[in-house]
């Protein structure tokens, strides 16, 4: 397959401070990608920094902006064999990034990848320890039978910085309209098609953030709405609390090793708000749109085009 026949998209608003550590690298790459930055008519310069960047840009309403559907824009007009997403904010650790990621799709070993995420310098580590459980130093390459090595996390991807076959997502639909998760719905519908994924560990990108309680309990909120409309194609054994309860043990033996007990309250007040952000969220569609609003992260979606036209 050419090199060429790469593209890498974009998903931007008000994105300009991250730019010039995340586009560069990509522009630059050896494989000479396609580079699409998506805009939702932000007007802080994040236009005008991608075209001096290099970069072909498209700009659409904030009113048409969705996770799932935005995506499936960007793929539409790059029309590669292959589409890299990649949010702005996600700074590739070398300039071989998309070589490494792209390896198993053209050399045909998956339809389907996604990038190891390390923190960004000085992320604390509430901000680290999620990426140390998420993304391991050891590459994997997962198909439905994992089910029943790895549960519901097989399905387990991250548009943050991801790589797909254009025609095995045509196979699946593309990208739906979704609140949140239209990485994790797509790897899905992948996997029940008998295709395969690969987790690459050797292409990475520095990636985290830190949120407040409320940005967590609304994240989470969002999360959990989304995938309670999913609830079949997530089913797998075992159920989410289990690998969260991992998570927690997890970061509380990582947060005694380093002796950070001061704020061990802190985080375990953390994780109490994202547990119930979820839970509501998953039966956010008994609320009324008003609070489901005020609870998500995304105020904007719930007057967009898409739920006006979906209902959900």
């Amino acid at each position: 397959m050419p090199d060429s026949q790469i593209g890498v998209a974009f998903i931007t608003h008000t994105s300009k401070r991250h730019l010039a550590k995340s586009l560069p690298p990509i522009l630059g790459s050896s494989m000479q990608p396609r580079v699409l930055v998506i805009n939702s008519s932000s007007n802080d310069g994040t236009v005008e920094e991608a075209r001096r960047l290099g970069a072909e840009t498209l700009v659409i309403p904030r009113a048409k902006f969705n996770h799932g559907l935005t995506r499936e824009l960007a793929r539409k007009q790059l029309g590669t064999p292959i589409v890299v997403m990649m949010t702005p904010d996600a700074y590739p650790a070398s300039h071989d990034l998309i070589e490494r990621l792209t390896e198993p799709l053209r050399s045909e070993n998956a339809e389907a990848s996604y990038a190891r995420q390390i923190p960004h310098e000085g992320a604390g580590i509430l901000e680290a320890f999620p990426r140390r459980f998420n993304y391991p130093p050891q590459s994997d390459l997962r198909t439905i039978a994992d089910t029943e090595r790895l549960g519901v996390f097989t399905f387990f991807f991250s548009d943050t910085c991801s790589a797909y076959l254009n025609q095995a997502l045509d196979e699946v639909g593309g990208f739906e309209p979704v609140l949140t998760n239209e990485d994790t719905f797509a790897a899905a519908r992948l996997l029940r098609r008998g295709r395969r994924i690969a987790y690459v560990a050797d292409a990475v990108v520095r990636h985290s953030h830190s949120y407040s309680l409320w940005q967590e309990f609304a994240r989470s909120f969002d999360t959990g709405y989304a995938r309670s409309l999913h609830t079949e194609l997530l089913a797998a054994p075992g159920r989410d609390e289990a690998r969260g309860r991992r998570f927690v043990a997890g970061l509380m033996r990582e947060m005694a090793r380093e002796h950070r007990y001061s704020l061990i309250p802190y985080a375990i007040l953390q994780t109490a708000i994202k547990f119930a952000g979820y839970e509501i969220g998953r039966t956010g569609r008994r609320l009324p749109v008003s609070w489901r609003r005020r609870l998500s992260s995304q105020d904007y979606y719930w007057t967009s085009e898409v739920f006006a036209q979906t209902g959900v």
